[in-house]
């Protein structure tokens, strides 16, 4: 990235493609178009490649190839999961989630309760994790499914998923995970969580969007929401999005073959950066704990600005106030709100991501682009 370009912190929004990911794809978007559910050469070209993609997919995840079904992407990989289990759930007519959920997520959950459904909603503790005490009496014979997201996109937090799995299993519903930030930043292993459902991003991934995956654990009822032909073994219909299927494959194993060590990278950047702000800024507040969360994640508050005037301010760091599915709201984040911090300190909010290629250096000169902004709309 060159001196001229926006030092690119916005990673939790999206990813650039990895080189890798464009070379693998290529000959997907020129000569082997074919159908996969063609029976000629053609068909079974890209029938192969979507084989070898679901492998890498279940790789990373920890599964079988056959639990891994593809979609246009993590929202409908959470539509999928939560209306699917809704469809196959019988007399169970009540689903658990938390305050903090995306809207990918929130809002089929939203849906349901419009058709009856009852929906407990989990408040989250000052750090930002769901609160187990609410879930132990929230998750009953009534659940049919629990949904909580992995990691939170605007603060990086992990959700306690584990032990949520638990309640979840001990009264027979099904529990599902978006994991769409946390994979390729984390492990992941879906039966260490044991979760039923996982879903994929892979623009959050170095893949191309578009594309992403739903983690059906074998067994668990779901049922398709959208009809059509019998793709994805009836459970996605649509002819598959093959170059951008192998893209997310590759991606998963790239992901995979260095997660540790661009995890670490990673950290060391946010952590620098935190350090840097905090040493100059008095007052600067973190939302969650460094140790809590994503590697690559940092939510900080600064005091006395609105967080939008404090990037307005800094042209030289791209970066956002909280999700970017939803910026361009002047309101305080609900994430950060639920976390019991007052509006005004809220508001100061900013999001800051490192991703795989950040350096040091443009750590360095965005935390003095981000701090001569805070001194100029606190100063005299």
């Amino acid at each position: 990235m060159t001196h001229d370009a926006p030092i690119y912190l916005d990673h939790n929004a999206t990813t650039p493609l990895l080189p890798e990911c464009l070379d693998a794809m290529l000959p997907y978007l020129r000569e082997h178009f074919g159908n996969p559910s063609s029976g000629h050469v053609y068909g079974t070209r890209a029938r192969v490649a979507v084989v070898q993609a679901r492998e890498q997919v279940a790789a990373l995840l920890g599964c079988d190839a056959d639990e891994v079904f593809f979609t246009s992407g993590g929202t409908e990989a959470n539509n999928l999961a939560i209306r699917g289990v809704s469809e196959a759930a019988g007399a169970r007519q009540q689903l658990v989630t938390t305050v903090i959920e995306h809207p990918a997520t929130a809002r089929p959950c939203d849906w349901l309760e419009k058709q009856g459904w009852r929906v407990t909603r989990l408040g989250v503790d000052t750090e930002g994790r769901a609160r187990l005490d609410e879930a132990r009496d929230a998750v009953n014979a009534d659940t049919a499914l629990v949904t909580v997201m992995h990691s939170n996109n605007e603060t990086g937090v992990y959700q306690p998923v584990a032990e949520l799995a638990r309640f979840a299993h001990a009264a027979g519903a099904v529990i599902h995970t978006d994991a769409a930030q946390s994979l390729g930043k984390t492990p992941v292993d879906v039966r260490e969580l044991g979760v039923d459902l996982l879903s994929v991003a892979g623009h959050k991934l170095y893949a191309p969007k578009g594309v992403g995956a739903l983690y059906v654990r074998r067994g668990t009822p779901l049922l398709p929401f959208t009809l059509g032909a019998s793709h994805e073994r009836g459970l996605r219909p649509g002819t598959e999005n093959v170059a951008s299927i192998v893209g997310l494959g590759v991606a998963c194993e790239v992901a995979g073959r260095d997660l540790e060590a661009v995890a670490s990278r990673m950290r060391a950047r946010r952590d620098l950066l935190w350090k840097r702000l905090a040493s100059s800024i008095p007052g600067m507040a973190l939302n969650g704990g460094l140790d809590l969360s994503l590697p690559n994640t940092l939510s900080v508050r600064f005091p006395n600005v609105f967080g939008d005037a404090v990037l307005a301010g800094a042209p030289e760091v791209a970066a956002s106030t909280g999700s970017a599915c939803h910026e361009g709201h002047e309101s305080a984040s609900a994430v950060i709100l639920a976390m019991g911090i007052k509006l005004d300190a809220a508001l100061g909010t900013v999001r800051l991501c490192v991703g795989r290629g950040t350096t040091a250096e443009e750590i360095e000169r965005a935390a003095v682009a981000l701090v001569r902004s805070w001194k100029r709309l606190t100063g005299p």
